[in-house]
C-alpha cells in the first residue's frame, strides 16, 4: 500500500511539473503587464461567465423534460458532454480561431492555440478593462451552449458517437468562423457594420438553422405523426426554463463586458422581452386552444429571451416589449407549420431559436439607437435610419445559409464514418439504455 501511495504522489508531482512547464513555455502572463484592469468590470464578467455556464444544465433539464422518459438521461448527457468537450477544445484551438489575428475576414489564426500568450493583461481589441483570460472564459460559455442547443432537433434518435463527432466538427467549421465574422477583429460582418450584442447571429441563427438541417437529414422519429410524443416531466422543463432565464442575464448583460449603464439596459431589456413573450404566448394559446399550458409559457419565455439577445444592448425597454410580443406570434405559428412541412424538429429548436434569432437580428435594424449604445452608428428604421436594417438582413441570410450548408456537408461525411441514427429497435427501447446502459429513473 505504501508503494502505491508513493507512486501516486510521484505521478501527481510529475503532472504538476509538466503543467507548470507548459504554462511557462506558453508565455502566459501571471501579472497585469498592460492596460488597466477594473475590479468591478472583472467581477461582473466572471459572475456572468458562471451565469452563462449555468444555462447549459438549465438547457439539459429544459430539453429532458420534453422527451419521453426512456430518453431523459441521454438528452441531459448531450448538453453536459458539451461542457467538457467544447470547454476543452475552446482552450486548445477554438478561442484562437474565433478571436485570433484575422485571415481574409473569415477565420482567426492559431497564434493563441493552447492560450499561448493569453494572460491577465487586457486585450485592448476586445475588453480593455478586464483580464484577457476573463474574456476567454466568458466567450467559452457561449461556445459550449451553442452546439448543445442543436441537440433538441435530433432528440431521441441520434447515436451518441455520431453526436460527439458532429459536435466537434460543427464547432470547428461553423461556430468558430461565424464568431470570428461577427465578433472577431477583422471579421467581415463586423467590418461590414452588422451588430450582434450577445449572440443572435452567432448563437441562435447558427444553431437554429443547423438544427433544421439535422432534423431533415436524420429523418422523423419512429411513430412520428402516428403516436403522441408527450413530455414526460414538465416540472423539469419549467425548472430548466427558470435556470435559463436566470443565466440569460449573464448572457446578455455580461456582453457589455463592463459593469456599466449598457449592461444595466441589457439586463432590463432581457427580462422585459422574456416576460412579454411568456405572457403573449400564454394569451395566444389561451385564445387559440382554449387553455394556457405550462409548456407554452416556457416556450414563449425562451423565444423572447432568444429574440432580444442580439438587440439587448442597443434598445429601449419599450422596444424590448415589441420584440417579445412579436416573437411569440412568429414562433407560435412557425412551430405549427412544422406539421405541414413534415420535418421532425423534436423540441422545436428551429421554431424557437432559428426563427426567434432571425427576428431578433432584424429587430436590431428596426429598434437600435445610438442614444443607448454609441456602437450604433446608424439608428434603426423606426428611429430614422435604413442602412442598418439592410446590414442585419445580409448577416442573417448569410449565416443561415452558411450554417445550413456546412451542417449538411458535416452530416454527410460523418454518415460515411458511422451511422447517424440508432437502430429502430434501439429507438424503441430508448437511448438511455441502448447508448449509455443507464436509466434516468429507477422507479
Amino acid at each position: 500500500m505504501g508503494g502505491l501511495v508513493f507512486r501516486a504522489r510521484m505521478l501527481l508531482a510529475t503532472l504538476g511539473a509538466v503543467v507548470f512547464c507548459l504554462l511557462l513555455s506558453s508565455g502566459v502572463a501571471f501579472a497585469d503587464s498592460a492596460g488597466k484592469i477594473n475590479a468591478g468590470d472583472t467581477a461582473w464578467v466572471l459572475v456572468s461567465s458562471a451565469l452563462v455556464m449555468f444555462m447549459t444544465p438549465g438547457l439539459a433539464l429544459f430539453y429532458a423534460g420534453m422527451v419521453r422518459r426512456k430518453n431523459a438521461l441521454g438528452t441531459i448527457l448531450q448538453s453536459f458532454a458539451m461542457v467538457g468537450i467544447i470547454g476543452l477544445l475552446w482552450v486548445v484551438y477554438g478561442y484562437s480561431l474565433a478571436f485570433g489575428t484575422d485571415h481574409f475576414g473569415f477565420i482567426g489564426s492559431l497564434e493563441w492555440a493552447g492560450l499561448r500568450n493569453v494572460g491577465v493583461a487586457p486585450n485592448l481589441d476586445y475588453a480593455p478593462t478586464i483580464p484577457h483570460q476573463a474574456f476567454v472564459i466568458f466567450q467559452a460559455m457561449f461556445a459550449i451552449i451553442t452546439p448543445a442547443l442543436i441537440t433538441g432537433a435530433f432528440a431521441e434518435r441520434m447515436r451518441f458517437k455520431a453526436f460527439v463527432i458532429f459536435s466537434i466538427v460543427w464547432f470547428t467549421v461553423v461556430y468558430c468562423p461565424v464568431a470570428h465574422w461577427v465578433w472577431g477583429t477583422g471579421g467581415w460582418l463586423r467590418n461590414y457594420g452588422a451588430l450582434d450584442f450577445a449572440g443572435g447571429i452567432v448563437v441562435h441563427i447558427s444553431s437554429g438553422i443547423s438544427a433544421l438541417c439535422c432534423a431533415i437529414m436524420l429523418g422523423r422519429r419512429k411513430g412520428f405523426n402516428r403516436e403522441e410524443f408527450k413530455p414526460h416531466n414538465l416540472t423539469m422543463t419549467l425548472i430548466g426554463t427558470g435556470m435559463l432565464w436566470f443565466g440569460w442575464f449573464g448572457f446578455n448583460a455580461g456582453s457589455a463586458l463592463a459593469a456599466n449603464g449598457i449592461a444595466t439596459g441589457a439586463f432590463l431589456a432581457t427580462n422585459t422581452a422574456g416576460a412579454t413573450a411568456a405572457v403573449a404566448w400564454m394569451m395566444l394559446e389561451w385564445c387559440h386552444r382554449g387553455k394556457p399550458t405550462a409548456l407554452g409559457v416556457a416556450t414563449g419565455a425562451i423565444a423572447g429571451l432568444a429574440a432580444v439577445t442580439p438587440a439587448s444592448g442597443f434598445i429601449t425597454p419599450v422596444a424590448s416589449i415589441a420584440i417579445g410580443a412579436i416573437v411569440s406570434v412568429i414562433c407560435y405559428f412557425a412551430i405549427m407549420l412544422k406539421g405541414k412541412f413534415g420535418y421532425d424538429d423534436s423540441l422545436d429548436v428551429f421554431g424557437v431559436h432559428g426563427v426567434g434569432g432571425i427576428w431578433g437580428v432584424i429587430a436590431v435594424g428596426l429598434f437600435a439607437t445610438g442614444a443607448i449604445n454609441p456602437v450604433v452608428k446608424t439608428n434603426g428604421l423606426f428611429l430614422g435610419g435604413s442602412e442598418l436594417l439592410l446590414k442585419q438582413t445580409v448577416a442573417a441570410v448569410t449565416v443561415a445559409g452558411y450554417s445550413f450548408v456546412m451542417t449538411f456537408i458535416a452530416l454527410k461525411v460523418i454518415g460515411v464514418i458511422t451511422p447517424l441514427r440508432v437502430e429502430k429497435d434501439d429507438e424503441e427501447t430508448g437511448l438511455d439504455l441502448t447508448q449509455h446502459g443507464e436509466v434516468g429513473y429507477s422507479l
